[in-house]
């Protein structure tokens, strides 16, 4: 898939944040911009220390046309975005996150519920955001966590997709994640939440092992691994996912991303 004014690249802040150039559409995904030492609040008196510095700052961020929050624990959106990010921002979020952001004064949220859907448009281009189920874990432990979001981008040029990427959230891998499929269509990018996360040895984000599974079931171009080293909690390295992918001989390629850098999402 591919057209005019479609160029689309990534730049890695660590952990899930992302800066994405769509199109002519610029998106940040779950902001976290706490310091090596610092400690991300996670619910029931929880926190994780980062091990590392972010490489996006909110100082130097362009102007954006959402936010995108799958989902709010301290290590996707923490005290410094809620300070520094404009209160005007459009973020795009589900609705437990949007109560939690109109709270602290944030005045344009949009709220999506299950393979919902909200359109940004310019011009004769619309960046389209569909909410995909997650799990953050397993069994009743789901219910005392956040709710959690997948997004499917779709940019649309003259009402053509011209490209189609998912961002798993922090969910755990599961069959019905290849539903997107049917109600979306192929993808030209995977962005896995990796890391496997564990917290009292229960595993709460994907290993590894599930990361590969989510490759194999969605069979994407490319994939661009993120959210995998950032905090003590993280207990499977990016190394465990690109050996079992490489293992499996998963389809497509394994782009892998350093913090700062910034990389294409095209085939």
């Amino acid at each position: 898939m591919t057209g005019p004014r479609d160029d689309v690249t990534l730049t890695f802040g660590g952990n899930a944040t992302t800066l994405l150039r769509l199109g002519p559409f610029t998106l940040l995904t779950d902001p976290n911009f706490l310091h090596r030492g610092q400690r991300a609040h996670l619910g029931y008196g929880l926190r994780s220390k980062r091990l590392t510095d972010p490489a996006l700052v909110p100082a130097l961020l362009p102007e954006l046309d959402a936010v995108l929050l799958s989902h709010m624990h301290g290590d996707h959106w923490d005290r410094v975005a809620t300070r520094s990010l404009p209160k005007e921002t459009p973020v795009v979020t589900t609705p437990e996150a949007a109560r939690c952001l109109d709270r602290r004064g944030f005045t344009a949220t949009a709220d999506l519920r299950p393979w919902q859907t909200h359109a940004i448009s310019r011009g004769e281009d619309t960046l389209r955001v569909t909410s995909v189920p997650g799990v953050h874990g397993p069994g009743f432990l789901d219910k005392l966590l956040p709710q959690v979001m997948g997004s499917v981008l779709e940019l649309v040029h003259r009402g053509e997709v011209t490209w189609r990427g998912f961002i798993s959230g922090d969910t755990l891998y599961r069959p019905f994640l290849g539903e997107l499929l049917q109600r979306c269509g192929p993808l030209d990018v995977l962005i896995p939440h990796l890391g496997g996360t564990r917290i009292a040895g229960v595993l709460l984000t994907m290993d590894g092992r599930q990361g590969a599974d989510l490759v194999e079931l969605l069979k994407p171009p490319v994939t661009v691994p993120v959210h995998f080293d950032d905090y003590s909690v993280f207990t499977s390295p990016l190394g465990d996912f690109v050996a079992e992918v490489a293992k499996r001989r998963a389809p497509g390629e394994v782009r892998t991303v350093t913090r700062g850098q910034t990389v294409s999402l095209r085939a």
